[in-house]
């Protein structure tokens, strides 16, 4: 625990030293799921803010360096259009240097964040709040409806894996649902890159997936058993082309919406 809050406070460095405030901040990367990272290896932050106009205006005047000189010197309404024009909402400074670190940090409007994890309608930010990742600045309104985001990643699995399954099989499905048509992983991308985000935060998805895990099973959606050290699954309805499967999964997803509209998501 000591050493997990030491990691914590050392991720939250840069927002406590470096940069305005926000409302929303995970972090995450190879460097934080690797038990002996590379040196080299940059730590990635999505930051959440109300306004991104006001937020990159004052950190164009803390930090201009951190943007590239064409567009510091055309301001902050250049990196707004920018970032809703060209960058699916978000802006990212990348190279940024913190110490005796790299890291990258991207800015979304708040609005647009919660947009996208509930449509998956750019499926960037809400395919990476799927993974773990480290919450620097919590938000209630990003925790709740990051539920119904992880509910249809795992509904969204099931769908397209066979009938019997691990829970590595689960978790890595999930994980690479972000990455499906995405054209770096045929060439640029680490080919095993799924594998080794799962391998190397394998307790992470426990945390995140277990209690979906078993409501399935509580549903008769999912049996459990044991294999080789780890839970193994069998879809009870497969044989139904999961049409029941689907049925279940809705009805759980719209439980949940509904749980979120009486909440008031403000």
């Amino acid at each position: 625990m000591e050493a997990a809050a030491g990691r914590g406070l050392d991720l939250a460095g840069p927002l406590r030293d470096l940069l305005p405030p926000v409302d929303f901040c995970c972090a995450y990367g190879s460097t934080l799921t690797h038990a002996r990272p590379d040196g080299t290896s940059m730590v990635d932050y999505i930051l959440g803010v109300a306004d991104p106009l006001q937020w990159h205006s004052e950190n164009l005047a803390r930090n201009p360096t951190h943007y590239s000189s064409w567009m510091a010197r055309r301001g902050p309404e250049a990196v707004t259009w920018l970032a809703d024009r060209v960058g699916v909402g978000v802006y990212f400074n990348p190279f940024v240097e913190w110490g005796d670190k790299r890291i990258k940090y991207g800015v979304v409007a708040m609005k647009d964040l919660t947009a996208d994890i509930l449509t998956w309608d750019q499926f960037y930010l809400s395919g990476r709040l799927q993974k773990p990742v480290h919450v620097l600045v919590d938000n209630w309104d990003i925790r709740k409806v990051n539920t119904v985001n992880l509910k249809m990643a795992a509904a969204a699995s099931l769908l397209l894996l066979p009938k019997e399954f691990t829970e590595h099989d689960l978790y890595a499905k999930i994980c690479g649902l972000s990455y499906m048509g995405d054209i770096r992983m045929l060439f640029a991308e680490d080919k095993y890159k799924v594998k080794k985000i799962v391998d190397g935060s394998f307790q992470p998805f426990q945390l995140m997936y277990r209690p979906l895990i078993q409501e399935y099973i509580s549903e008769g959606i999912l049996k459990m058993s044991d294999y080789r050290q780890q839970k193994a699954f069998k879809q009870v309805l497969f044989l139904f082309h999961h049409t029941c499967t689907v049925k279940c999964i809705i009805d759980s997803l719209l439980r949940c919406l509904i749980n979120l509209d009486d909440s008031s998501i403000t």
